[in-house]
């Protein structure tokens, strides 16, 4: 017997006829003679509805109450296919994330696991039900409740299986695994047999929306092996774990994008030891994390100092750091919103050269500019502007993937 922890995104449980079809999916795994546990986001755009509800009352909600609004919508969906299940003759419980065991920090709207009390869930396995947990939540030592941010089920349920001990850890999506490009806007793209964590943790970092990276950190620290599968078409996936073949001998396994971005800029901040210190810190405090750096000298002895942001963190970041400019000093702090980042990963990169060059090529003969470049060992990112995104990743694929 095998313990399966298996976890459905909201479009897998939309609407009715696919919460049935999840609980097929379950029923069949524990008729093979498995116990399976089982993680579910909210359903379809719930989330995005409960948070249209809130700018209704207000245009600056609470984090904390924002946290008791969203989590309702995990909480639909357990007891909808918890009832689905036992229409099935599967006998089934579920359990919110405070019920489950997830201990969190005090960081509303992207808390972080601090410790994962496993008891009932194992309880009620031992008392041979189905049990199915929600997603994305958990509860600090305030006994607030808090969620993990967006694509915080997948990190639910890599949790769980790593609590657990699970031989597998299931992700179900509307999608058949991980592809070098999203499939839905490069109908080229090729599927993945397999793909290593790194190279996913890259990608997942980058704009890959098919996994959340946290959830990657997490299945890499423990060990969990990850598969990857559509809940609508019974195809093999693609399983993410620490060491592949690799026998398509591929250079890239993949090209994202992230529009999901802002560049903050300040200008001619003093050349004095500190500086950098003190700008990140300030962020760090709230929580705001900083990807790409860029440290340019200005005139006069300044130097210009631009950096990245998520999206939704700009406005913030920006409030903050005019705040604390006494700190640091800089004659202005701009921000802009028009970009994105587009982004090559794999592997293979290590030991081959010429990686940049051809991807650099491709963009020009795309006529897409480049305005920032990062590079890590197994993976290039360049911020360009928004409005040239979908075309730089084709160009890109275009490159890499035949």
């Amino acid at each position: 017997m095998a313990l399966i922890v298996q976890k459905f995104g909201g479009t897998s449980v939309a609407n009715r006829d696919r919460i049935f079809n999840v609980a097929r999916i379950v029923a069949n795994t524990r008729n093979a003679g498995n116990e399976v546990v089982v993680v579910v986001s909210a359903q379809g755009d719930t989330t995005d509805d409960l948070i249209q509800k809130a700018a209704e009352i207000t245009s600056n909600p609470s984090q904390r109450e924002m946290d008791m609004l969203l989590a309702t919508g995990e909480q639909i969906s357990i007891s909808l296919l918890a009832m689905a299940l036992s229409e099935l003759g599967v006998p089934a419980i579920s359990l919110t994330g405070w019920q489950a065991g997830f201990h969190t920090d005090r960081a509303y709207t992207k808390a972080r696991i601090r410790r994962l009390d496993s008891e009932r869930v194992e309880s009620e396995l031992a008392r041979n039900r189905v049990v199915v947990v929600a997603g994305f939540q958990g509860l600090n030592r305030m006994e607030d409740i808090t969620t993990l941010g967006r694509g915080g089920s997948d990190t639910s349920a890599v949790a769980l299986a790593a609590a657990l001990h699970a031989d597998r850890c299931q992700i179900f999506t509307d999608v058949e695994g991980v592809y070098t490009a999203d499939p839905r806007f490069i109908p080229r793209a090729k599927r993945l047999d397999e793909i290593t964590f790194d190279e996913m943790l890259e990608l997942a970092g980058a704009g890959a929306q098919v996994l959340n990276n946290r959830s990657v950190e997490l299945a890499k620290k423990y060990g969990v092996e990850l598969e990857v599968l559509s809940s609508l078409n019974p195809v093999p996936g693609t399983v993410v774990k620490e060491v592949t073949s690799d026998m398509e001998g591929m250079l890239i396994k993949g090209v994202a994008k992230d529009t999901d971005v802002a560049v903050l800029t300040i200008l001619n901040v003093p050349d004095v030891p500190g500086t950098s210190f003190k700008v990140f810190g300030v962020l760090a405090q709230k929580n705001i994390n900083v990807d790409i750096i860029l440290q340019g000298t200005g005139r006069e002895g300044d130097k210009d100092l631009t950096f990245t942001v998520p999206l939704s963190d700009a406005d913030t970041a920006l409030r903050v750091l005019k705040e604390n400019q006494h700190r640091f000093g800089g004659k202005d702090i701009t921000v802009d919103t028009g970009c994105a980042k587009v982004s090559v990963v794999g592997g293979g990169m290590k030991s081959n050269p010429g990686v940049a060059s051809r991807m650099f090529e491709a963009l020009f003969e795309a006529n897409v500019n480049i305005r920032m470049i990062s590079t890590s060992e197994i993976k290039i990112s360049v911020i360009i502007d928004k409005a040239d995104a979908d075309r730089a990743v084709a160009a890109i694929h275009d490159a890499f993937i035949h």
